[in-house]
């Protein structure tokens, strides 16, 4: 099964969407912003095959995160996750780089086929 990078700066969220991804059999790395994503994304997270990310974190975001696996690894989808209908429209315009935009609060049916959809 594939490698998810997972970007979310609540720890609840974070911890919720990851146990539910491995339960489905996906391998998740977790970060708490964009720039560990990165880091991860160019080391122990090189094999990801999806980056799920939130939009409002602190020290990236996730659309400066989508913007640098563009360009770094365009071939990795990137799924946004927001509770923001303003971080929304934002991410609107990313349509090239953007694959998904997943509204917060989701179900788990919704992140788990939203994952799958990605992949």
């Amino acid at each position: 099964m594939a490698t998810v990078l997972l970007v979310e700066d609540d720890d609840g969220v974070r911890s919720f969407v990851k146990r539910a991804l491995e339960i489905d059999g996906y391998s998740v790395h977790a970060a708490a912003d964009g720039a560990e994503a990165l880091d991860l994304l160019r080391g122990p997270a090189r094999e990801a095959g999806l980056v799920l990310s939130d939009i409002v974190m602190p020290v990236m975001d996730g659309i400066a995160l989508a913007q640098s696996v563009a360009r770094e690894r365009p071939e990795v989808p990137v799924v946004l996750m927001t509770g923001y209908a303003n971080q929304r429209e934002r991410a609107d315009g990313l349509h090239a780089i953007v694959r998904d935009i997943v509204l917060k609060p989701f179900t788990l049916a919704e992140i788990r086929e939203r994952v799958r959809a990605a992949l």
